[in-house]
């Protein structure tokens, strides 16, 4: 599977941005999504992730109640809605597929490309 993320920009702190991660292939809905995000000079970290089927989500601690993942398998297109975003959020978003049968899945081995999100204060 293929990957393409997109939705990224400069957004004011409090602001929302939605992020779109949109996979090739016909096959989309047999795997698990996620997303990570890296900050200038640090490591890749967890955001959240989805299920195939998209009923069950998992969260970092510090987006939940202010990020919502979710995913349209009609689509091929998995989102990320990120509400009250602070400076601290600003990192280069990543999505990434797993066909792992379990849940949570133990790694995430398809990665797209990342898109900048900035939040200034």
């Amino acid at each position: 599977v293929q990957l393409q993320a997109s939705g990224g920009g400069l957004v004011q702190a409090g602001g929302s941005l939605r992020l779109s991660c949109a996979a090739s292939g016909r096959t989309f809905s047999r795997y698990n999504v996620g997303w990570f995000r890296q900050a200038p000079g640090k490591e890749r970290n967890f955001v959240a992730d989805i299920r195939r089927n998209g009923l069950i989500t998992r969260y970092t601690d510090s987006v939940k109640g202010r990020f919502t993942i979710s995913r349209d398998n009609a689509k091929n297109t998995v989102y990320l809605q990120m509400n009250s975003l602070q400076p601290e959020d600003t990192a280069v978003y990543f999505c990434a597929a797993s066909d792992q049968i379990n849940w949570p899945p133990s790694g995430y081995d398809y990665w797209g490309q990342g898109t900048q999100v900035t939040v200034s204060s």
